[in-house]
């Protein structure tokens, strides 16, 4: 277990490069075993997750190269053998289960524990279980979970319970292989699912609709390599804009698409804080409002989250510690997730002005004078929002579990030192 100790009240200054999108690079690494050929994957973040999803790959037999430093993984699924899932690795990552769908493809068969992953919820698997029963696979729930399928996938027409990320994932890979034509409708349209669609068209996908929330894919009989960029984490650039205005410092992050910051933009205006745009960056200048906007008549301003392109909600955590530095009250409305919001209780230990109102909704009113404390991280994103309101606090606070953080946001400390934070890392 490694600690992060910060000594708060320094304002973050400078310009960070974005990583590749975690949410899009987990999905693609399986999507590489549905092919004998050689993927190679650019921008590809140095983080837990991914290490944990390349090793589940090398362990069923596909040839894998990583190089970290360079953002580089190349994935041949051409000595694929085994169709269970290693255990270990798989219960310490939720995209596990994204091996279902190229191990039915190419074997007929998966076997696998109940995924692991951030403790933040009831997080269902409807949707892949539905997905990947509708192509002909035979489900035992087990545990572990097995899926056969040794006739094959038949194409289908889904629709989704839900507009789950990781469950249009599963079934835009089952589709690609399957026989005949497949509808995929209330599929999800994040970024990271363009992404993933964007890297399946170029080794040879059949996908139509890319960008919305119904998509047509004629499965084709073989898939080839190809080299694909990773897109650029807007959850990880949002972290660190977010985390400058708290601090009242000035940050550029570059490599990235401004687009997908229009409903995360409206967010941050709402506490009263506006980002400046580039050709392919956003800035948060130190020279703000930093006054809550009231809605309109008055009423106390609302942000809260929702499928894309709604606010989203890997950045609700780190928004309400802005809130905390703002002038204003704010109610924040967690709709995703009802265990994303008990990581407020340790910000009121920090000195915030906060009240939780139940598992959905916390009213946050600021400023605060945060001090520094001793806590540990519970998940990734509040991990992160912890850090944020370690580096407004005084003082020095230690956040434990570091290693959570780790599984989202690549070598976390090395950049905020060179933004200007106090930060070191210590191991046990």
């Amino acid at each position: 277990m490694s600690t992060l100790r910060i000594v708060g009240g320094v304002p973050l200054h400078g310009t960070l490069t974005a990583s590749g999108n975690k949410n899009a690079a987990l999905p693609m690494i399986a999507a590489c075993l549905l092919t004998d050929e050689r993927v190679e994957l650019e921008r590809v973040p140095d983080i837990g997750d991914v290490r944990s999803m390349l090793a589940i790959a090398e362990q069923l037999g596909a040839g894998v190269e990583w190089h970290p430093a360079a953002g580089r993984a190349v994935v041949s699924g051409r000595g694929l053998h085994a169709h269970a899932l290693p255990a270990t690795e798989a219960a310490r990552i939720r995209a596990g289960i994204l091996f279902a769908a190229p191990l039915l493809a190419r074997l007929g068969q998966a076997e696998m524990p109940p995924p692991g992953g951030d403790v933040i919820g009831r997080r269902r698997l409807d949707s892949h279980l539905y997905s990947l029963a509708k192509f002909g696979a035979e489900v035992d729930f087990g545990p572990p979970f097995r899926f056969t399928a040794p006739r094959g996938l038949t194409g289908a027409d889904l629709l989704l319970p839900e507009a789950s990320v990781t469950g249009t994932a599963q079934a835009v890979l089952a589709a690609v292989l399957a026989r005949g034509e497949s509808i995929v409708a209330n599929a999800a349209c994040e970024p990271h699912i363009q992404d993933l669609c964007h890297l399946l068209v170029g080794m040879g996908a059949s996908i139509e609709g890319i960008g919305g929330n119904l998509l047509r894919i004629r499965g084709v009989e073989r898939l080839g390599g190809t080299r694909h960029r990773v897109s650029a984490d807007f959850a990880e650039a949002g972290s660190y804009l977010a985390a400058a205005a708290a601090t009242r410092g000035d940050v550029t992050v570059t490599g990235l698409d401004p687009l997908h910051f229009r409903m995360i933009r409206r967010g941050f205006s709402r506490l009263g804080i506006e980002l400046e745009d580039g050709p392919d960056s956003l800035r948060v200048p130190a020279e703000q409002s930093r006054q809550v906007r009231l809605s309109p008549g008055g009423g106390m301003p609302v942000v809260d989250d929702g499928i894309w392109p709604q606010f989203p909600t890997d950045l609700m955590s780190v928004m309400i510690v802005l809130a905390t530095q703002v002038c204003g009250t704010v109610l924040f409305f967690e709709k995703m997730y009802e265990s994303r919001m008990y990581f407020v209780d340790r910000l009121v230990d920090m000195g915030a002005n906060a009240v939780v109102c139940d598992p959905h909704r916390a009213v946050i009113s600021g400023p605060s004078q945060l001090h520094g404390i001793t806590l540990n991280s519970p998940d990734i994103r509040a991990g992160m929002a912890l850090v944020s309101a370690a580096l407004c606090a005084r003082g020095e606070s230690q956040i434990r579990s570091a290693e959570l953080i780790d599984r989202g946001y690549p070598a976390i400390e090395h950049r905020l030192r060179s933004l200007g934070a106090q930060i070191e890392r210590s191991e046990p």
